[in-house]
């Protein structure tokens, strides 16, 4: 048995892990690595990188299909799946240097590819090496979660641990589940070629705005996708003609039919096999308990991205990373602000949103103003016919921007002025007074801006003080 000692071990190589692996050993700590799976986690191998990829194809086609808007001649597209798995698999490729073995090994991290268990409070084992570290971190990330369905285990189906992995045409694609992953990949495979059902058992997009995820949903009911929302009791089996999958509707029973399934129902974190108790750390069925500074119960134990939560981004991982930095290399008592905490759905139209929303405020009986603005009021989204669009933002009645939500062609983009707003509690007199160029879509933050302004600007006193100043001066 080999021993190493070392100041930091991080325990998965997903982006937490890694931000944190290289941000330490750059520092001047000894840091050791230790991941049983592939390098970069979950994000670039099956979530984040490869459906972006997919997405990116199917927007291709679907330019194809509605080219004839813009005057050009449109045309159903020829795809070639095994092609699309070639041009997924090329970007993981592309991406997949950053985060290799090599590369970290280049930084001074030293990386051990097998699964970790604790031995003790200070001991973790790796295959046949012991590392004893002054610190560790718990990177180790997320699964998919399939949920407990009449049936889901005698038939084949997919999650997005494996979709990734097929080059064959898909007829009909059968999604259980309506938050971001299954209705991204639904919309993915619908522009690919693919008839598509959506089975939901509770909301479609629950976690955000119903204004706002209403005309995702229209959108994709208009490219052609169905929807089931709101079934009980789902029950999955074989049938001579594929998998037939089947809920109970307030209109009575359901049966849908399709060649392929994936199951697309949440995430659930990676605790299995890590021993922790031997470690003196707190977790349950969410994931591994922490405190504001993302200390477990055994304070020389932090955890960090999926496995810790409360939000399961990467960007969110490489968020805490910075903050457990500050706190095991610099002694600083460093705890993290989830006030401005973003996400995206990367749909098309996307859909992103940053802080309070509408209903946390009324939840909170907070006393705010809600502003909307239409993309459809924009030029821009005009000349690109993508009007679809809608911005709402939280204020208090002082102007303190609290939250915005956003529906629209690269709300993902748009949405950034308001993360920056929002951490430094900013008012909207200052997104108001910026200059925004002429014609874009980030118009639309200028002027949903403005328009908190717009009663009194327009107001019966103002014309009194204007005809009095023209008047008199």
């Amino acid at each position: 048995m080999t021993v190493i000692t070392a100041d930091i071990c991080v325990i998965g190589a997903g982006s937490g892990g890694l931000s944190v692996a290289a941000g330490a050993s750059q520092m001047g700590a000894k840091v050791v690595l230790i991941e049983k799976s592939a390098m970069g986690g979950d994000c670039l191998n099956t979530g984040c990188v490869p459906s972006k990829a997919m997405l990116a194809a199917g927007h291709v086609a679907q330019n194809m299909r509605e080219a004839g808007a813009f005057g050009v001649g449109s045309v159903e597209p020829k795809v070639d799946w095994a092609k699309v798995h070639q041009h997924v698999h090329g970007v993981i490729d592309a991406i997949a240097p950053n985060d290799s073995v090599e590369r970290f090994e280049s930084l001074g991290v030293q990386v051990i590819q097998d699964a970790a268990s604790f031995i003790d409070a200070k001991t973790v084992q790796a295959g046949d090496v012991q590392v004893k570290a002054k610190y560790f971190v718990l990177a180790t990330g997320s699964s998919a979660f399939v949920p407990p369905i009449e049936g889901v285990h005698d038939v084949p189906y997919f999650t997005n641990e494996n979709i990734f992995d097929n080059k064959m045409p898909i007829e009909h694609l059968i999604v259980i589940g309506g938050g971001p992953i299954g209705i991204e990949l639904a919309q993915a495979h619908r522009r690919l070629g693919a008839k598509v059902t959506v089975m939901e058992v509770a909301r479609l997009l629950m976690k955000d705005d119903p204004d706002l995820t209403s005309i995702v949903i229209e959108h994709l009911k208009g490219e052609g996708i169905s929807f089931y929302e709101g079934g009980r009791n789902l029950a999955i089996e074989k049938a001579d003609d594929g998998i037939k999958v089947s809920c109970e509707m307030d209109s009575g029973k359901t049966c849908v039919t399709g060649s392929h399934l994936l199951v697309a129902t949440g995430r659930k974190a990676n605790v299995d096999g890590l021993n922790l108790e031997a470690a003196g750390i707190v977790y349950h069925a969410r994931g591994v308990e922490v405190d504001h500074r993302l200390r477990t119960s055994n304070k020389r134990v932090f955890a960090i991205g999926d496995v810790a939560g409360p939000y399961q981004f990467t960007h969110m991982a490489a968020y805490q990373a910075g903050i457990i930095i500050r706190n095991m290399l610099f002694k600083l008592p460093a705890k993290v602000d989830y006030s401005a905490v973003p996400w995206v759905t990367y749909t098309d139209p996307e859909l992103a949103h940053v802080g309070l929303s509408e209903a946390d405020a009324k939840a909170k009986a907070m006393k705010v103003r809600i502003l909307k603005w239409s993309f459809a009021e924009n030029d821009r989204a005009q000349a690109e016919r993508r009007t679809e669009g809608l911005l709402k933002v939280v204020v208090s009645p002082k102007g303190v921007i609290l939250g915005a939500s956003m529906v629209g062609l690269h709300a993902g983009e748009l949405i950034q002025p308001w993360i920056l707003a929002i951490s430094q509690k900013m008012k909207i007199g200052a997104m108001a007074a910026a200059i925004a160029p002429y014609p874009t879509l980030a118009e639309v933050n200028k002027r949903i801006a403005g328009s908190f302004y717009t009663d009194k600007l327009f107001s019966a006193a103002t014309k009194r003080i204007v005809r009095f100043l023209l008047r008199w001066f």
